[in-house]
């Protein structure tokens, strides 16, 4: 199969665990350009989140947001945002239990409890900047993603809303909240739609929960040696460590890259 696009996880695929890219990753990014493959990002992570891995690595798309928001050279070309009667539920019976939420916009986001530990432990973690407080944020704009954060024993104290949203948990006190279905294969299946590719088309790295979707759904999916247990089954292709030239040893076995 001849490869024309290829998505990137950042978090345990792009960067290792000190949020670092190694520069193995970079020149294989590089070199993957030269011969015609684009690159994409493909990440959980918010667009405010992306900028300086996106000048690093000299990629100009992504779909972000856990496949909830996908952008193409700078246009908007896909959104999918969780309905304000579902972030009314979810808001009121995370208040009721004491579990802090971020809300996620396209531009910027923002928490209800600047002082949440939870909170505070798990966005941390990504070295992000950290949420201001509006409590009301997501009534102002559409949301796309929310963090709740709560430990993984009071999961069932949110099983009501499992027929209106996805969570998936990415901290120990951390959970993605995303619209009902979604998932970053739906944002990949729209940016392939964009540009008149196929699924055969593209290949997807990646290495936590929130990635199986994609790799199943692309023409070659690649864990990374680092991935989650779960996430294996999904692959096509086990690679190395983010740290031991995972990116470009999954690259060669695509056929992408020579060794």
């Amino acid at each position: 199969m001849s490869y024309k696009i290829a998505f990137f996880d950042i978090d345990g695929t792009l960067v290792n665990e000190e949020k670092v890219i190694p520069q193995d990753t970079i020149d294989a990014i590089a070199e993957m350009k030269e011969k015609g493959i684009e690159p994409v990002i493909a990440t959980g992570r918010a667009p405010y989140f992306l900028q300086d891995l996106l000048e690093i690595v000299g990629i100009e798309s992504y779909v972000c947001l856990n496949g909830a928001l996908a952008v193409y050279k700078g246009e908007v070309i896909y959104r999918n945002p969780i309905s304000p009667t579902t972030l009314a539920k979810l808001v009121e019976q995370s208040t009721a239990h004491g579990h802090a939420l971020c809300f996620e916009g396209e531009s910027q986001y923002y928490t209800d409890q600047d002082e949440h530990e939870y909170m505070l432990e798990s966005v941390n973690s990504l070295k992000v900047a950290l949420p201001k407080v509006n409590a009301n944020f997501w009534k102002e704009e559409p949301i796309y993603q929310m963090f709740l954060h709560t430990l993984a024993e009071d999961e069932h104290l949110y099983t009501e809303l499992e027929d209106s949203v996805t969570f998936i948990r990415w901290h120990e006190k951390a959970l993605d909240v995303l619209p009902i279905g979604g998932s970053k294969a739906k944002g990949i299946e729209a940016m392939l739609n964009q540009l008149g590719l196929s699924k055969e088309e593209a290949i997807a790295f990646g290495d936590n929960l929130n990635d199986k979707e994609m790799l199943e759904y692309v023409g070659f999916g690649v864990a990374m040696g680092n991935s989650h247990p779960d996430v294996i089954p999904y692959a096509d292709f086990v690679t190395t460590h983010v740290d031991e030239k995972g990116i470009r040893n999954g690259l060669i076995k695509a056929g992408i890259l020579n060794k």
